[in-house]
């Protein structure tokens, strides 16, 4: 069977920061306390608002923009904590403070806005139809899904690993740091792995969150580039008589 490389509506992306500091990453823990902080209160604000979302969703079939808007600014801003701490080291460039897009960061997240969501799957597909990606993800990660983790450890913000424990994630980027406070250099086959499976991660957190309504896809799309999925804006239609016009792929960053 010919695998489905359909896009999906969850697009997370980062580049690597070729000017990485070798020893930085030895006090960020110290450094992200700020973001901890506040994380700890949007999180809390997040549950909440998904609860209210989840009844919207029940009876009118509509993710209310606005709330939908909120916790796509949460994901966001958790995103650009991890990326540049303890979930990949992949920046020094301090994350900024706020749940918009920021053009020149080097981290994204963003998900489309759905139209309609069924009102039946609303029922289900927080808990029990993304069981297989939570036992997968409890592999590499540790401790189970990062959502409910983070969820029920919103008093410390972003820990240093997805779940209880030392993950595979978690060791390897332990290495890579090591590597990194050694060489300078960030190992580029530990650099891909790691942003492919903060990216499968985020695709079901948002699936979970109930946020759209197609299933995350058992693959594992590595780099720093979203290989599957597309930009959150619409495509403009094209003209008369030519053909729908393609979002261009993002640049891949130089080395």
């Amino acid at each position: 069977m010919t695998e489905n490389r359909t896009p999906y509506p969850v697009r997370v992306d980062a580049s690597e920061d070729a000017s990485v500091s070798r020893g930085l990453w030895l006090v960020k823990w110290l450094l992200l306390i700020p973001h901890y902080v506040v994380l700890a209160f949007l999180w809390l604000a997040f549950l909440v608002v998904s609860v209210v979302a989840f009844f919207a969703i029940l009876f009118t079939a509509r993710y209310p923009r606005p709330l939908f808007d909120f916790n796509v600014g949460v994901l966001r801003w958790s995103w650009r904590v991890h990326y540049y701490g303890y979930w990949a080291l992949g920046t020094d460039r301090y994350p900024p403070f706020t749940l918009a897009d920021v053009p020149d960061y080097p981290a994204h997240l963003d998900v489309a806005y759905p139209d309609r969501l069924s009102r039946g799957l609303v029922l289900v597909k927080w808990w029990l139809l993304p069981i297989p990606h939570y036992l997968i993800l409890s592999v590499f990660v540790g401790g189970g899904l990062w959502l409910g983790t983070q969820v029920g450890t919103a008093d410390n913000g972003w820990d240093s690993g997805w779940g209880a424990g030392v993950s595979l994630v978690t060791l390897l980027v332990l290495i890579a740091a090591v590597v990194l406070l050694f060489t300078g250099r960030y190992p580029r086959p530990l650099y891909d792995f790691i942003l492919g499976m903060g990216r499968w991660a985020m695709r079901v957190t948002a699936y979970a969150a109930l946020m759209t309504d197609r299933y995350p896809p058992f693959r594992l799309d590595q780099g720093g580039i979203d290989p599957g999925s597309v930009p959150a804006g619409p495509i403009p239609p094209a003209p008369s008589g030519q053909p729908a016009a393609t979002p261009p792929a993002p640049p891949v960053p130089a080395r």
